[in-house]
């Protein structure tokens, strides 16, 4: 909604809400449609027309060119938020350590299932080992030093694409390698979702039991890795477990708390609940079904919940054993029901104070995503990034390589990531065999990298989710175009060099005063030329007295849009009437001439 008004200092402004449509701004104006979209594109913008959507700060630079002034009135949907959540400043006493939040990734052979299996039958009671049959995704597990809650996801994918929705779940991942097999292309990509997340790592080395086992060998393939172990000096725990037999168990799980210690986890059950979905259903009996892990605050049957773009009155809910519970505090699964629609993993969920606000949100968001099918700052490609890291301190491309053999992989990730220098750096996020998955997709969303496919393409719905998600495939089959490409990109994410470029100059003859027009120059062009658009600068004397555009262009009663040596014309300089005979009136451009490596 745009509205306008005329302030007491008679300064024009428009007011908006967060966007408006390049049309409604014109419109608010009292201008043409192109006239704005002509003066747009003027300014470097490309790809839009006049049903764009213009956020606030480009309708503040658009509008100021026509001498408006634009101002957000939004408020913000965080803002909102926290006051639907009623959210003070936690109170010191009411702050508590709260178990960390794990996930166990691995090989698919490993003993992934086999661990949390063991794990499940040695932390919980005799007769209830046997009613762990509730899938919700996660449980907690009581041990002599504290409890634990694990997410039970389906391997490093559904991490990875948790996290691309922007949500940060996970404090700590347990990655389980065979001690009998090795370090397996599963385990780097683990390992590669794992880092990207920052998320620290505790290694259990598997079937320690089983002849042929090699804990030693896997430490030193992990640690090329960047997983040093504690005992070489590193910052990584590792613990030699045996899923079958049981042994390690116990030492795994204090390991687990003991970094939770380290990494001072804290909530106030206190206040309201906020946390993560970590999977949703519809169910035909019960309606939508979301399975929640609550992160802070406690969350009650007939609390009013948020979930993404669903809300609700929670009508019951269940625990990981199908018991009803009333109550869910910090690091608790729980298996929510009540809401309006399915949301989805890795939505947010908020308790919130009343409907009212909570159905406003939800709105809000449908409606955002409806506009946006791909929000602008999820978009990753090789030109966004450019702009994205422009302003970091360190400039960083973030890879993804996929190729057809071992081989491909090694000679592509060697030849990019060689192309690093002091400027910008290089980082392969992750190189594998193999067509381009969902879980790449995912992650590149996660990392903000580009996903770079030597002699591959995308595999099932992969292609889909990467053009929804905005993610760009680029695909090679000469590792040479693939490095002069990227070296390219690397280019473009230096800072353009700017450089002054002097069109010509015009002498001013005669001064005219017009009503209509104001101070009209009449001037002869002495060298060069002077163009219409641009930039112009007055000297006299040698010293230059003012800088800006020229906001007039004639030859005698035609407007024009240069004039070359040897030619009269009329200078009208914008905003600046301050101008005497002999003054120069000096034409320049700016170019971007792009930095080289």
């Amino acid at each position: 909604q745009v509205s306008t008004q005329e302030m007491a200092s008679h300064k024009k402004v428009i007011k908006i809400e967060e966007q408006v449509t390049l049309q409604q701004l014109a419109a608010k104006m009292s201008l043409k449609a192109t006239d704005v979209l002509m003066r747009l594109l003027s300014m470097g913008m490309t790809g839009v027309n006049i049903n764009s959507t213009l956020d606030a700060d480009t309708a503040k630079i658009l509008a100021s060119e026509f001498g408006w002034s634009v101002e957000d009135v939004a408020v913000s949907e965080q803002d909102t938020l926290t006051a639907a959540m009623q959210a003070g400043v936690d109170a010191d006493e009411d702050v508590e350590m709260r178990p960390p939040i794990v996930t166990v990734m691995g090989h698919v052979d490993h003993g992934k299932t086999s661990l949390l299996d063991r794990i499940r039958k040695a932390t919980v009671a005799e007769g209830e080992a046997g009613g762990i049959t509730q899938h919700i995704g996660a449980y907690r597990v009581e041990t002599q030093r504290g409890t634990i809650a694990f997410l039970d996801t389906p391997g490093h994918e559904a991490f990875t694409a948790m996290r691309a929705r922007g949500a940060s779940l996970t404090d700590i991942v347990i990655l389980v390698v065979a001690a009998d097999d090795g370090v397996m292309p599963q385990t780097k990509e683990a390992i590669s979702h794992a880092q990207a997340a920052k998320v620290p790592i505790i290694v259990a080395v598997n079937k320690i039991d089983k002849p042929g086992a090699d804990a030693d060998k896997i430490k030193r393939d992990l640690a090329a890795l960047g997983l040093q172990p504690e005992e070489w000096g590193g910052e990584t725990m590792f613990c030699s477990v045996s899923a079958k037999m049981g042994q390690g168990i116990d030492q795994l799980l204090e390991s687990v708390l003991l970094l939770a210690e380290v990494q001072d986890l804290r909530a106030n059950p206190k206040k309201r609940a906020s946390g993560t979905v970590i999977e949703a259903l519809l169910d035909r009996g019960r309606g939508p079904v979301a399975r929640v892990m609550v992160q802070d605050g406690t969350l009650r049957t007939g609390d009013i919940l948020l979930a993404g773009a669903a809300w609700g009155k929670v009508r019951a809910m269940t625990d990981e054993l199908g018991r009803s519970v009333a109550e869910a505090g910090p690091a608790t699964p729980v298996e929510v029901l009540g809401l309006n629609e399915v949301p989805s993993a890795g939505d947010p969920v908020h308790a919130v104070k009343d409907g009212k606000t909570a159905e406003e949100i939800a709105e809000t968001r449908r409606k955002k995503a409806s506009k946006t099918l791909i929000p602008q700052d999820s978009r990753v490609s090789l030109e966004s990034i450019t702009k994205n890291l422009q302003e970091a301190d360190q400039l960083e491309l973030k890879l993804i390589i996929k190729g057809d053999v071992q081989g491909s992989v090694e000679a592509i990730t060697h030849a990019l990531a060689k192309l690093s220098t002091e400027k910008v750096k290089v980082t392969i996020v992750n190189g594998a065999v193999g067509g381009i998955t969902e879980g790449d997709v995912n992650l590149a969303v996660a990392s903000k990298a580009v996903i770079v496919g030597f002699n591959v393409r995308p595999a099932g719905k992969a292609g889909a989710l990467a053009e929804n998600e905005g993610v760009e495939i680029r695909l090679y089959n000469i590792i040479y175009n693939a490095v002069d490409d990227i070296r390219s990109a690397m280019e473009g994410l230096l800072p353009a060099t700017k450089v002054e470029k002097v069109l010509g100059r015009a002498e001013v003859r005669q001064v005219f005063k017009i009503t209509k027009a104001g101070t009209v120059a009449g001037s002869m062009v002495i060298n060069g030329s002077v163009k219409r658009t641009g930039e112009a600068r007055l000297i006299r004397d040698n010293v230059v007295i003012w800088t800006g555009r020229l906001s007039g262009l004639r030859r005698f009663k035609d407007d024009v849009k240069e004039v070359v040596e040897g030619f009269e014309c009329g200078i009208s300089l914008d905003g600046y009437s301050d101008i005497k005979e002999k003054d120069i009136v000096e034409s320049f451009e700016i170019e971007e001439v792009k930095t080289k490596l």
